[in-house]
């Protein structure tokens, strides 16, 4: 017969290492949530790796985020396809990706169509409240926030005024909308500035895709354009065909992305889409962190870059006065 107390000293030893047991229960828990890997999904408008990508990608890391230890990125690119934007969009949530980010309104409509649980960073998107992707830039609502696109009117008549200083002689402009992209209200606005205050004539001419780009040039240089003015609402994949074309019929081009400049464009002045990309990097690893998209206030565009290209200037035969370049964020040779 065993002792009553050797029954005594093995319950207390008992208690003790169920604790030990319940006590690491949670520790491990703790950490298969530490090496989950989150997974973003990215809808990209252009048609390859660039440093937009990059940049988005380094400010990731900076923030804790480690590339194949704890986060991995799918990209899609559009390479300027506004159809490509909805089958993207529905693959990347097929993947069950953890957030989805994408660059402008499309995209973004896009995927608020393909979900409504899923957060979603829109990056660039022109006029958010006005196409119905939030209620509010304060209080978005639902699962989409980001950094829009919206800026004061009269930058969009910026670009025609620094068009203007950088060829005093110019007269007639032709400015080049998608089609099938959203036109900004502030359209009337820029086109009613240049009669009155720049002295411009302004034509709009409207390009379908982007086999109808050279025809697009072609029909700005028949009407007697002086110079291209091309669009916002444009898709960044547009802007070293749209450059090329441009320099083949000798035609200055200003453009809203500092990539098209530095692809061959004279101009571009425009928010800088990497520091957009970096903020919304900040988006990313706050939701991934917890806090709902709902709670993300809307972040608009506050650094913007003047690009010169001297090289295309050359091309052209003008010489861009050095109050301007003097201005320029950065100066192409």
């Amino acid at each position: 017969m065993k002792r009553p107390g050797c029954l005594l000293l093995r319950l207390p030893l008992l208690a003790f290492f169920t604790a030990l047991l319940l006590l690491a229960a949670p520790l491990e828990t703790d950490a298969q949530q530490a090496a989950k890997v989150v997974t973003v999904g990215v809808i990209a408008p252009s048609e390859r790796r660039n440093p937009i990508d990059v940049a988005f990608e380094q400010s990731l890391q900076d923030l804790g985020w480690v590339m194949n230890q704890n986060i991995r990125i799918e990209t899609r690119y559009a390479a300027g396809r506004s159809d490509a934007f909805a089958p993207l969009a529905e693959e990347l949530v097929g993947l069950g990706v953890d957030v989805l980010v994408v660059w402008g309104v499309q995209a973004a409509a896009a995927s608020k169509r393909a979900t409504s649980q899923i957060p979603v960073v829109f990056l660039a998107a022109a006029e958010p409240v006005r196409f119905g992707l939030v209620s509010s830039l304060a209080r978005p609502g639902g699962n989409l926030t980001g950094v829009s696109f919206d800026i004061s009117a009269e930058m969009y008549g910026k670009n025609l005024e620094i068009l203007k200083e950088a060829v005093p002689a110019l007269t007639r402009v032709a400015i080049l909308v998608p089609s099938e992209h959203p036109r900004s209200m502030d359209m009337p606005m820029v086109i009613g500035t240049a009669k009155h205050a720049l002295n411009l004539e302004v034509r709009t001419i409207e390009m379908r895709a982007t086999t109808d780009l050279e025809a697009a040039v072609r029909r700005a240089k028949e009407q007697g354009a002086q110079a291209l003015y091309v669009w916002s609402t444009s898709p960044i994949a547009w802007g070293r065909q749209l450059s090329e074309l441009a320099i083949a019929q000798r035609l200055p081009s200003i453009h809203w992305f500092r990539e098209s400049a530095i692809a061959g464009g004279l101009l571009s002045y425009a928010p800088s889409l990497t520091d957009i990309a970096a903020r919304g990097a900040a988006y990313v690893d706050r939701i991934l962190r917890g806090v709902k998209p709902a709670d993300l206030p809307v972040e608009q565009p506050t650094k913007f870059e003047l690009v010169i290209n001297i090289k295309t200037a050359k091309a052209l035969g003008l010489k861009i006065p050095p109050s301007l370049l003097l201005r320029a964020d950065q100066v192409i040779q």
